[in-house]
């Protein structure tokens, strides 16, 4: 049988486009979900993971910034990815160094701009309309040891008009998410890199 490889999703909030990488790729059999990772244990990512018969873990900063817990776990569960979908916390040193160009984020902006520590959610997208932007769209790309700072590997755009608020604009970057990232992970994971 060949060998599929194995990505893992750190999430901190609702977990909607980790749902959505989970469903897709349950149609096909390129890739296996090796578990959710969470910081947060009020997130609603927890309660879909057990909907989806998917392992989670939850950690706290002490793990994941003060030990080696959280690697040595991806590493038993023979994790090839990692993907964050809405993970709020800096990546530790020992995690990037073990996966490197294997960590991917996605940004609910066009990066460089609207990026940066705070720059989450509806922050974002009234950042966006308040600079009085055309337009708006998502950014995946690679993850180092900054805020939103590693190289793209794609991004999708959507026109932002007069009457859209941070609620409209949210739910048509929501739209992107749900449609290119489960793609970009296929692409990547399968070698193909986005041009």
């Amino acid at each position: 049988m060949d060998f599929l490889p194995r990505i893992a999703i750190f999430a901190s909030g609702s977990g909607s486009n980790a749902q959505r990488i989970i469903e897709y790729f349950s149609e096909k059999n390129i890739l296996e979900i090796a578990g959710i990772y969470c910081n947060n244990p009020s997130a609603y990512v927890l309660e879909r993971a057990k909907n989806l018969n998917v392992p989670a873990r939850l950690f706290n900063k002490e793990q994941f910034y003060h030990s080696s817990d959280i690697l040595e776990d991806l590493r038993s569960k023979k994790v090839d990815w990692v993907v964050l979908a809405g993970f709020l916390w800096l990546i530790p040193s020992n995690i990037l160094q073990a996966y490197p160009d294997h960590i991917i984020n996605l940004h609910p902006a066009l990066l460089p701009k609207f990026g940066g520590k705070g720059m989450f959610g509806s922050k974002v997208h009234e950042s966006v309309i308040r600079a009085g932007e055309p337009e708006s769209g998502i950014t995946i790309h690679y993850v180092n040891e900054k805020y939103d700072e590693g190289e793209v590997i794609f991004q999708a755009r959507c026109p932002i008009t007069e009457s859209d608020t941070s609620e409209t604009l949210a739910s048509k970057i929501h739209a992107l998410e749900y449609e290119y990232l489960p793609k970009v992970i296929e692409n990547l994971v399968s070698g193909v890199r986005e041009k």
